[in-house]
C-alpha cells in the first residue's frame, strides 16, 4: 500500500519531534512526559502526553487534570494553516486551528463561552519551547490559563 506524500508546510513543525518534559503554572506542575513523533511518512504529527507516578499535580491541577491527552496536527493547504484534533482523559474532544510562523506556534479555537489560544515559541538551540495558554468568555478580553515550558529530553532516531 502507497503512503500519502506530506506537504512541505508540514517541516515546519520538525523543531517539535523528540521527547519532552513539560512543566506548567512556573514549573509547580510537571514533568508531564510529552512526545511529538511523525505518523503516514510525515503528513500528521501526534503529541502525546502523559503523567508519572512522580509528576507533580498540585491543587486544583489533580483533579481536573487531563491526562493522557492527544492530538493529531495536519496541514491544509487551501488554507495554510494546520488543524489540530485533541481528545483528552476526561473525555474531552476539541478541533483547533494553528500556525506555525519562524519558531513560533500558535493554536486557537473559538467556542461559545470559552474561546483559547496558546502561543508558545522554540528557543534558537531547539531544547526549549516557551510561552502560555490563555482563555476568554466572549473571545475580546484575553487572561492567562497558565504558561508552560517544554524542556527536550530526547531527541528523534534518524
Amino acid at each position: 500500500m502507497r503512503r500519502p506524500t506530506p506537504h512541505p508546510a508540514l517541516r515546519r513543525l520538525d523543531v517539535f519531534v523528540g521527547e519532552w518534559d513539560l512543566w506548567a503554572a512556573g514549573r509547580t506542575v510537571g514533568p508531564i512526559r510529552t512526545e511529538f513523533t511523525w505518523l503516514e511518512n510525515g503528513a500528521f504529527l501526534a503529541q502525546r502526553a502523559d503523567v508519572g507516578p512522580d509528576t507533580a499535580l498540585p491543587g486544583e491541577w489533580g483533579p481536573h487534570a487531563p491526562f493522557p491527552t492527544v492530538a493529531l496536527i495536519g496541514y491544509d493547504d487551501t488554507a495554510d494553516e494546520f488543524t489540530v484534533l485533541y481528545a483528552d482523559g476526561r473525555s474531552v474532544a476539541r478541533v483547533y486551528r494553528g500556525t506555525m510562523t519562524d519558531r513560533t506556534w500558535h493554536q486557537w479555537r473559538a467556542a461559545p463561552g470559552f474561546h483559547q489560544r496558546l502561543t508558545v515559541t522554540a528557543a534558537l538551540d531547539g531544547d526549549t519551547v516557551e510561552g502560555r495558554w490563555e482563555q476568554s468568555a466572549d473571545g475580546e478580553r484575553w487572561t492567562t490559563d497558565f504558561d508552560v515550558t517544554y524542556v527536550r529530553t530526547g531527541k528523534p532516531q534518524v
